[in-house]
């Protein structure tokens, strides 16, 4: 009786199966076979994700609902930590579980439906109760959107590795950019629709049908991942006896990999490089008095920002590498909150809110795929769940020490995290090596890692 929880969470992600006996040829054959199918479905996926994530934009939207309820700057600090680290802060932990999987698409489609899917459906709700049952209302939120990003990101390495093993390395960048490309694009639309909807419906209607159609267009995605074809694949020997997760594995790889170690270090300080994310809108509520409907045009500034990024960073990484692409992320993230600190009207906010969505834009194209070029295939999800969480352990301070800026002024906090972003893309351009460009020079032996051998 006691291990039925066990028993069927085995049974949902399929790891009572045995790995199949296969050889690479066959997996190659199968991947080539089905890449357009794939390609389709994790398209659809995308487009429809992002969409839905143009509803609750942690930077635009989310604030503005919650200054609705309160004044206080505390749960915006905390809308702000939950939305930059929930969905990076599990992946070190369900890392090593997730190499020993043969098959990655049932933790991503089965278990990801309950975990990830589900909770966001609790945020319309919440919305509905916001003016009679102000603070019940504000815990549904919180505990909806937390759970929603947590359960994200327990399935992200498992995602991560599925995408690795469907689409080749010099395809992923060009897929993943048009993705979200055009994924964003329809959001920019569904966020000048959230305007009108905003300026249109009383509080706290219009933020229901907003909540409301982000839950639709989320599970809409699902629909079309759970259609992806995943090649199951054998284990190697040394995968089978290794136990699921230790610091020891952990600790060798940051030992021995020193470029992967810097890397770490430029992902921590570019996420206080981002640290006034939160409070762009708050900060041009309160100087100018902006009105509600400007809120949906700077999503839309956001977001038309962002699809540039995808598009950019897509193609850009295909053919010279992550890091370039990267390096023009941070130098987008530095002039958007001079820019910020800066400005003299109101209007200039959108070239702010344009340039942060770059930045996030080519962040979400080359700071996901560059993790999975660190290492060798079956070290994966380790190295991405060991990157992903570096940046959650920074998100969960930034938005914290941000918050606390922000009580001095939002100029401060403007001016230090450019400062941040600085430094972050000094560090990247003067120490981390192109991963990509050390992997066609050592092989597929890594001797530069003595860990993966």
């Amino acid at each position: 009786m006691t291990n039925w929880p066990r028993q069927a969470l085995f049974w949902l992600v399929r790891a009572d199966e045995s790995p199949p006996e296969r050889s690479e040829q066959s997996i190659q054959e199968e991947v080539n076979r089905n890449f357009r199918w794939n390609l389709a479905v994790n398209f659809l996926d995308g487009a429809f994700l992002w969409i839905g994530l143009s509803f609750i934009s942690y930077t635009t939207i989310l604030p503005l609902f919650i200054s609705k309820i309160t004044t206080n700057p505390f749960p915006i600090a905390l809308m702000a930590v939950i939305g930059q680290s929930s969905w990076y802060l599990p992946q070190l932990f369900v890392a090593g579980p997730t190499e020993k999987l043969a098959r990655k698409k049932p933790v991503v489609v089965n278990l990801g439906f309950f975990i990830e899917r589900l909770p966001i459906w609790f945020m319309p709700i919440a919305a509905l109760m916001s003016v009679k049952y102000p603070l019940l209302a504000l815990v549904i939120f919180f505990l909806s959107y937390a759970a929603q990003g947590m359960g994200a990101g327990i399935i992200a390495p498992a995602w991560s590795d599925m995408i690795a093993r469907i689409f080749p390395v010099n395809r992923r960048g060009r897929f993943f950019g048009i993705t979200a490309f055009v994924g964003t694009g329809f959001g920019a639309l569904a966020a000048l629709f959230s305007g009108w909807l905003l300026k249109t419906f009383p509080f706290p209607t219009n933020f229901a049908y907003a909540f409301f159609l982000a839950a639709l267009a989320i599970n809409l995605s699902w629909v079309f991942l759970a259609l992806t074809r995943e090649p199951a694949q054998p284990l190697s020997p040394e995968i089978q006896r290794q136990r699921a997760w230790s610091w020891r594995k952990i600790t060798g790889i940051l030992r021995r990999d020193k470029n992967f170690r810097h890397y770490l270090f430029v992902r921590l300080l570019a996420s206080f490089g981002n640290m006034a994310a939160g409070f762009i809108t708050v900060a041009a509520i309160q100087r100018w008095s902006v009105p509600d409907a400007t809120v949906g045009l700077y999503t839309a500034a956001l977001l038309v920002g962002q699809t540039t990024g995808n598009l950019a960073a897509g193609f850009i990484a295909d053919r010279v590498g992550h890091k370039r692409s990267l390096q023009v992320g941070l130098s987008g993230v530095v002039a958007a909150y001079l820019l910020a600190w800066l400005s003299p009207a109101p209007i200039w906010f959108n070239v702010v809110f344009f340039l942060v969505g770059m930045a996030t834009g080519i962040a979400i194209v080359s700071g996901v795929l560059i993790n999975m070029e660190f290492s060798r295939p079956e070290r994966r999800p380790t190295y991405v769940g060991i990157a992903n969480t570096t940046m959650g352990i920074g998100s969960v301070a930034s938005p914290l020490v941000g918050g606390l800026l922000a009580l001095w002024g939002y100029n401060l906090l403007f001016a230090v995290s450019a400062m941040f972003g600085l430094a972050a893309l000094l560090m990247l351009v003067t120490l981390v090596q192109e991963p990509r460009t050390m992997t066609r020079k050592f092989g597929n032996s890594e001797p530069s890692r003595p860990e993966n051998r």
